[in-house]
């Protein structure tokens, strides 16, 4: 018998799942919601966001730079979504401290 391939996460998407943090509290996964997709899909290095203060230079601090630099993209694509304050894709850019 044949598998067959799954698409999407793995995981439910919601924000009442408790998977992803509601817009408002900075958009993103949350721990359980890592947990989980790393558990539907072995082998990920899928962390949480860097909130907190870094060392210059450390993992962290390349990830958020990252991180920032391919929101940044986003909001090019995505001009609706950078023009207002409370879109997921700007609450999570607040959350990185992009």
């Amino acid at each position: 018998m044949a598998q067959k391939k799954s698409r999407g996460m793995g995981i439910k998407t919601s924000v009442k799942s408790g998977n992803f943090r509601p817009t408002k509290s900075g958009a993103g996964m949350t721990k359980k919601g890592v947990a989980a997709y790393r558990r539907a899909n072995p082998g990920s290095k899928l962390k949480t966001a860097v909130t907190g203060k870094v060392k210059k230079g450390s993992k962290d601090a390349k990830r958020r730079k990252s991180f920032c630099a391919r929101s940044a993209g986003q909001m090019k694509k995505f001009p609706k979504a950078a023009k207002n304050p409370n879109s997921r894709l700007r609450q999570a850019r607040r959350r990185w401290k992009c």
